[in-house]
Parts: C-alpha cells; sequence; structure tokens
C-alpha cells in the first residue's frame, strides 16, 4: 500500500540484515528498471510508427495523384458518357471502382509480401505475433479507407465534367 519510492530505506536494511557485504547503492522499483530497459525500444517504435504514417500519407497522395491523372487523361470519354446520358452517380462509381481495383490489387500484393517478410521481423515485435490477424486487417480497412478518400476526390470532379467543354477538348 505504500508507494516504491518509500519502501528504499527499509529494503537496504533488510538486505543489510541478510549479508553485511552486499552493496545496495542503487535501489530501484522494477517499474522503473523496465521502463529503462524498454526506453529504446520505445524510441525506436515511435519512430516506426512515425515512418508507417509516413508512408500511409505518401501512398494516399500517389492513389490521388494517379487517379485524378487517368481522370484528367479520360476527361472526353467521360464528358461523353455524360453527354449521352450517364447519370453522375455512375461517373462516381466508375472511377470510385477502378481506383479501389487498382489499390485492392496492391494491397494484395503488398499482404502477400508482408506475410513473408514476418519472419525476419519476429525478433523486433513486442506483444504482437508476427501474424497477427488483427493488424493486418486493421491496416488493410485503413488503407481501403484512405484509398477511398483518395479516389472519391477526381471521382467527384469527373462528376462536375461539363459535356460540352470536354467535347470541344477533344
Amino acid at each position: 500500500s505504500r508507494p516504491a519510492a518509500s519502501l528504499k530505506d527499509d529494503n537496504r536494511q533488510v538486505l543489510r540484515s541478510l549479508d553485511p557485504g552486499m552493496p545496495a547503492a542503487e535501489v530501484r522499483a522494477m517499474p522503473e528498471l523496465l521502463s529503462g530497459a524498454m526506453a529504446d525500444r520505445s524510441l525506436l517504435l515511435g519512430l516506426v510508427s512515425g515512418f508507417a504514417l509516413l508512408a500511409l500519407g505518401l501512398a494516399g497522395l500517389g492513389i490521388y495523384s494517379v487517379i485524378a491523372y487517368s481522370v484528367s487523361q479520360r476527361t472526353a470519354e467521360l464528358g461523353v458518357r455524360l453527354a449521352l446520358g450517364a447519370a453522375p452517380a455512375a461517373i462516381v462509381g466508375l472511377v470510385l471502382r477502378e481506383g479501389l481495383r487498382l489499390t485492392a490489387i496492391g494491397l494484395g500484393l503488398g499482404l502477400v509480401a508482408a506475410f513473408g517478410l514476418t519472419r525476419l521481423l519476429a525478433t523486433q515485435l513486442y506483444e504482437v505475433s508476427a501474424t497477427d490477424p488483427l493488424v493486418f486487417g486493421g491496416v488493410t480497412v485503413f488503407l481501403i479507407i484512405i484509398a477511398t478518400l483518395a479516389c472519391w476526390l477526381p471521382a467527384r470532379r469527373a462528376s462536375r465534367i461539363d459535356p460540352l467543354t470536354a467535347l470541344r477538348a477533344e
């Protein structure tokens, strides 16, 4: 019931009574020892997490860029579709499907590669198994959400193309 810091002197007295030659200069509580031992891993975890978030942001930016470029290249086609009576929602759906199809292919290849490389990283993981389904599933869902947002912006822009302007550009 007492704080660990207040037990230092009591512990030193017990050690001296058991073995007077036992040095008891540095007495620390177990949480202090553990935090010191885990400091390097915590720093590494913070760095890896930061780089993972940076990679996720770059992946989202890359997906957005590819889909936006694809939409800009297909402006005439999308304009014709709109001129022939396609609903803007259908254009959004078309662009989203294509972007998410590419994302699914990349995600599938990435998951296979990640699953294959887990043996190399298994010794570096702490309190997580190398093939933790929660981690793999969470990353998959998170990437799909990021990819959906990255595809939605160009899709929305594609649905607002003026058919007349798109046809004149050709």
